[in-house]
């Protein structure tokens, strides 16, 4: 039966240590009976006892590793289905839509998961858990028969009073697995949780980094106690501690505050589209002490959290993706303003992406010194297509403009032209700097 569980659940580390482990369970019961023929009834009973409970354990552990290896491969097999149903619609729907000219300005489709490592992740949390479980376990099996696995608990540290290696170990340990945890559990959540859940990428980003903060902090407390840290012995310790660091780092712990701040209210989001200054890009990451913007350039933009919860800020996708395309134009004067409005609409008709509702709009809205002001606006689902609909925009209502007659004014220019001594004059625009240098000979 063991060597059954051993196949069925995969086997792991015990697959390649089978010449010996096998032999090892063959002549087990040899020994234990040849103990108990040479006098050493006692010792053989116990061994015998504590071998079947270390068996126990070992398939206890194999097929709880077993079933949850299946019941993982089984959540990453739909949601790889889910994942190439969202890939052939997003194909279909592209194939359907009509080719744009220049790429879109942004990308807002939503993260995809990858699959290979959180499943890599979760497989790794799983065995680690594993195998500490079966550590702990033969450890409270066979501590009791053999004293050199009691030793350590029993024995001070060098210069200690109260400490002990096995306090020691347990610290350690303790550290470990709160490492493993923070590293590896976030993929379990979003295997086995956040992908039940409707929530956007966002979101689960949030739900997942604070989890991260939680376990850091449980196993922190967890360690000091396993080596004797009583809130009662450290507390002036941390006082004085927070009191030094607060003065010394308090840009880092403003930081660390308003990135907590940030990930409660969530003013910003993963895959958010901001404006900061005169930097905009998406929001890639949020960090304990900084957040990491990306711009259209694909440099990663370094933002402190602090400025994030303190300075304005401009989400263009907070609440509602859908936003603006206003187009301002001139016409040259005396040109025909309702059919130059007209046309701004039949441009804004042929575009595919631009919404109904509401509905695009033309308005004339002044004189200027160059010529008669227009105003196209209209709507745009999502910032997905804006660069594309916005270079269609422009090229429908030139060429249109064109072919109706309609000229687009230009702005005026004022030239001054100052004559020197020496007969040379020097063009000067409105901005004020010479263009060229001309010399005339004197009438």
């Amino acid at each position: 039966p063991f060597r059954q569980v051993v196949l069925i659940s995969g086997g792991g580390w015990l697959t390649p240590l089978q010449l010996t482990w096998r032999p090892a369970m063959v002549l087990m019961p040899a020994a234990l009976a040849i103990l108990a023929a040479v006098g050493y009834y006692f010792t053989a009973l116990q061994a015998a006892v504590r071998v079947l409970e270390t068996a126990a354990i070992l398939m206890a552990v194999l097929a709880l590793g077993g079933v949850t290896r299946r019941w993982l491969l089984v959540n990453r097999r739909r949601l790889a289905r889910e994942q190439a149903k969202q890939r052939r619609a997003q194909l279909a729907a592209a194939a359907e839509a009509d080719a744009s000219a220049a790429p879109p300005a942004v990308e807002l489709a939503e993260e995809a998961i990858d699959l290979a490592a959180i499943s890599e992740q979760t497989q790794k949390l799983v065995r680690t858990f594993l195998g500490i479980t079966t550590m702990i376990g033969l450890v409270l099996i066979w501590g009791e028969i053999l004293p050199a696995l009691a030793y350590p608990a029993a024995q001070l540290l060098p210069g200690a009073k109260e400490l002990t290696w096995g306090d020691l170990i347990a610290f350690l340990l303790v550290l470990a697995v709160t490492y493993i945890s923070v590293r590896d559990i976030p993929a379990l959540l979003e295997l086995v949780v956040l992908q039940h859940l409707p929530l956007d990428s966002g979101s689960r980003y949030a739900v997942t980094s604070l989890c991260r903060y939680v376990l850091t902090a449980i196993g922190m407390i967890a360690a000091f106690n396993c080596v004797g840290g009583d809130w009662s012995k450290i507390q002036w310790l941390v006082a004085a501690m927070s009191v030094g660091l607060g003065f010394g780092l308090q840009e880092i712990f403003a930081n660390f505050v308003s990135g907590i701040i940030l990930l409660f209210e969530r003013p910003i989001r993963v895959g958010d589209i901001v404006t900061l200054g005169d930097k905009t890009g998406v929001v890639n990451r949020i960090r304990m002490r900084a957040t990491t913007i990306v711009d259209w350039d694909r440099k990663e933009y370094i933002v402190p959290n602090k400025d994030l919860v303190t300075e304005r800020l401009l989400n263009w996708t907070l609440t509602d993706q859908m936003n603006r395309i206003e187009i301002i134009l001139s016409v040259s004067h005396g040109a025909d303003t309702e059919r130059a409005c007209t046309l701004l609409l039949e441009a804004a008709a042929e575009q595919p992406h631009l919404l109904p509702e509401p509905q695009p709009s033309a308005a004339f809205e002044g004189f200027t010194d160059s010529g008669l002001k227009l105003a196209l606006r209209c709507f745009l689902p999502t910032l997905e297509h804006r660069g594309a609909t916005i270079h269609q925009l422009y090229t429908t209502i030139d060429r249109k403009f064109r072919a109706a007659g309609i000229e687009v004014a230009a702005p005026p220019r004022e030239m001054r032209v100052r004559v020197t001594r020496d007969g040379t004059h020097p063009a000067f625009t409105s901005q004020g700097r010479p263009q060229k240098l001309e010399k005339h000979s004197a009438a």
